[in-house]
């Protein structure tokens, strides 16, 4: 995990420790003896990519700092039904708490890096990286980055603070390309601060736009043809990155890919993905 990362993922962890436990779990309490131990396993109930057992091994050792852990599988690798990724040896009552946190947030996570291969894997052959974006849950953002790199994909941007994206909105209410661009110069100079910029133009034109007020890191292409990301292509070559976005789906990808952009951003990667079935179990 990235140093950068683990605040947020153990402000996530408290969160999630609060929402779910409370004040108590009543049902373990009241059935099951304070010191009484046992083991556990994570089964992988279906085919994808397991992600998410260094965040499940964290989330066992805040509830109790005794429990053992024995990881059989690494984080990123390829699973089947019947395949045990980790056991668990503990007090029972630490165990049964975590089941339901350490679950939501593997199964999330996998799924995530499942559907992220699934893109990667199409694009194969090309030299385009399939990217996410900040369509991701409130809270679980540094997760679902993480569960992308480990499906094979990359990450766009953290959040607004780490690089510019200068879109639609910002471009019309600045009046235009060439004042959106030279207005943002002009504050990262201003403030000392060295971050990409990157633009989203939405026709042609728009490129000659970028480049005429001293041009960007990256360029997106909104909701570009194939046949008008070529022409892109053509006349970026070379000046910066060019990234594809929008309209962009697993049946035509490969046609963006073949255009010879550098990323395709994805929301899908993070907002439509099906979780992947895991459970915990007494062994």
């Amino acid at each position: 995990m990235k140093e950068a990362y683990k605040p947020f993922v153990d402000e996530l962890i408290e969160l999630a420790i609060r929402e779910d436990i409370g004040d108590g779990d009543h049902s373990s309490l009241s059935t099951i003896p304070a010191d009484e131990r046992g083991r556990m396993k994570l089964l992988v109930k279906q085919e994808g990519i397991i992600a998410g057992i260094e965040i499940a091994k964290l989330i066992l050792q805040r509830l109790d700092s005794e429990v053992k852990f024995e990881q059989l599988i690494e984080d990123g690798a390829r699973v089947k039904p019947g395949d045990i990724a980790f056991y668990v040896e503990g007090r029972l009552i630490s165990l049964l708490q975590a089941e339901r946190i350490l679950l939501n947030v593997m199964q999330r996570m996998s799924g995530v890096a499942t559907q992220t291969a699934v893109y990667v894997d199409a694009l194969k052959g090309f030299k385009t990286k399939v990217l996410d974006t900040r369509k991701t849950t409130p809270g679980m953002r540094v997760l679902d980055k993480m569960a992308v790199k480990l499906g094979g994909g990359d990450n766009h941007r953290m959040g607004l603070f780490d690089m510019v994206i200068l879109k639609d909105n910002h471009i019309d209410f600045a009046g235009g390309i060439y004042n959106a661009v030279t207005k943002c110069k002009a504050y990262l100079k201003e403030r000392g601060k060295n971050i990409p910029i990157e633009v989203e133009v939405r026709t042609l034109a728009d490129i000659d736009e970028v480049f005429r007020a001293g041009g960007a890191d990256r360029i997106m292409l909104d909701n570009f043809t194939p046949e008008m990301t070529r022409e892109a292509v053509a006349k970026i070559a070379g000046r910066c990155e060019i990234e594809s976005s929008g309209g962009i789906t697993m049946a035509n990808m490969r046609d963006y890919a073949a255009c010879g952009v550098d990323f395709i951003s994805v929301g899908a990667l993070t907002h439509q993905i099906k979780s992947l079935d895991l459970s915990l179990k007494a062994c």
